[in-house]
């Protein structure tokens, strides 16, 4: 199999569909935070060793992956991310809340080496999301890509926390800041 195409010697790369955009299009430039995204989520699972989080993480990985190529569909007629799979997401978010302590501030990245892995998934995330913001200016993008890759960095968030926690590793509190998050506000309260 021939892996080099020599598409990208000039700068394109070919996009489903074949269309040749540039290297650094929005769009280009948005699936491949995701890659890099993927990426980091394997090494995370590198450093796992509880099969029920790896086998969730490997789902993520794909749904990651789903991203992506609705990113690259120039046509828009595959559309994997759908309003159910960021449901799933958030459902786990909720549940991976659960574990640890709240806290009322900011926490410092870091922990476990899991967990630190973890904290460099969301912070890619979070530049992932700031690049799909950028592509959905000028492109017509179904919703759902958006709001699936907003909750990643919440995911990891939440995964962090939880395996510091199963890891008997305290979270390091930034402790030059208010009170940043109010537990007696409720989803009920901000959905009204």
């Amino acid at each position: 199999m021939q892996i080099y195409t020599r598409v990208g010697d000039k700068g394109f790369t070919s996009v489903i569909g074949g269309d040749k955009l540039a290297k650094d299009s929005p769009r280009v430039t948005s699936y491949g935070e995701l890659d890099e995204l993927n990426s980091y989520v394997g090494y995370a699972i590198s450093l796992l060793d509880r099969a029920e989080l790896i086998e969730e993480l490997h789902e993520i990985q794909k749904l990651i992956f789903d991203c992506g190529s609705d990113l690259a569909d120039p046509t828009g007629k595959t559309q994997r991310i759908t309003s159910e799979k960021v449901a799933w997401l958030e459902s786990r978010i909720d549940e991976y809340s659960t574990v640890p302590d709240p806290v009322d501030s900011f926490i410092l990245p870091g922990g476990t080496q899991a967990a630190s892995v973890l904290h460099i998934c969301r912070t890619i995330a979070r530049r992932a999301e700031r690049a799909v913001v950028s592509f959905q200016w000028t492109n017509d993008m179904d919703p759902q890509n958006l709001k699936f890759v907003n909750r990643l960095s919440d995911y990891f968030y939440a995964v962090a926390r939880a395996v510091n926690k199963w890891g008997n590793q305290t979270d390091n509190l930034y402790d030059r800041g208010g009170k940043v998050f109010h537990h007696e506000i409720t989803k009920s309260d901000i959905f009204k």
